[in-house]
């Protein structure tokens, strides 16, 4: 590969279609882990406001009662259903579940770790998420 054909910067890291879906997965996990993250502090400061007494509290979660608070918690739902499910497939693949029998590494080599089983899993969490955010728009926007 010359100079030139590596001056692809992020846009050629996030391509999903240079890399597979194991690629989708690792940069879910980690913006997923970050915007839980980032609720995390949210949601202490929220749930500090408590301290303001009953008005101050009602007043600061009037910004949750919201379509786009909605839409929000929604997103976070999706977020810590895709990245509990897509952890559980990583520590189960850390484990040895899932990974294969070692083979030696002929060229062109083969991962054995980068099966079905995983790229199930994968589409496993990400549907998960799907449902799991349908169910959390149905209960806060439907009657």
């Amino acid at each position: 590969m010359t100079q030139d054909e590596n001056k692809e910067g992020i846009k050629g890291m996030a391509n999903p279609g240079r890399y597979g879906i194991e690629r989708i997965a690792y940069l879910l996990m980690r913006l997923t882990g970050l915007g839980l993250l980032g609720y995390f502090i949210a949601h202490v400061y929220e749930t500090s406001n408590i301290l303001r007494g009953r008005m101050g509290w009602d007043e600061f979660l009037a910004l949750t009662q919201t379509t786009e608070g909605h839409i929000f918690l929604v997103l976070v739902i999706g977020m810590c259903v895709f990245h509990t499910g897509n952890g559980i497939r990583i520590m189960l693949g850390h484990g040895g579940v899932g990974v294969g029998k070692p083979a030696r590494p002929d060229y062109p080599y083969d991962p054995a770790s980068q099966n079905y089983r995983h790229k199930i899993g994968i589409y496993s969490s990400i549907v998960l998420a799907a449902v799991a955010m349908m169910y959390g728009m149905a209960v806060m926007f439907g009657e």
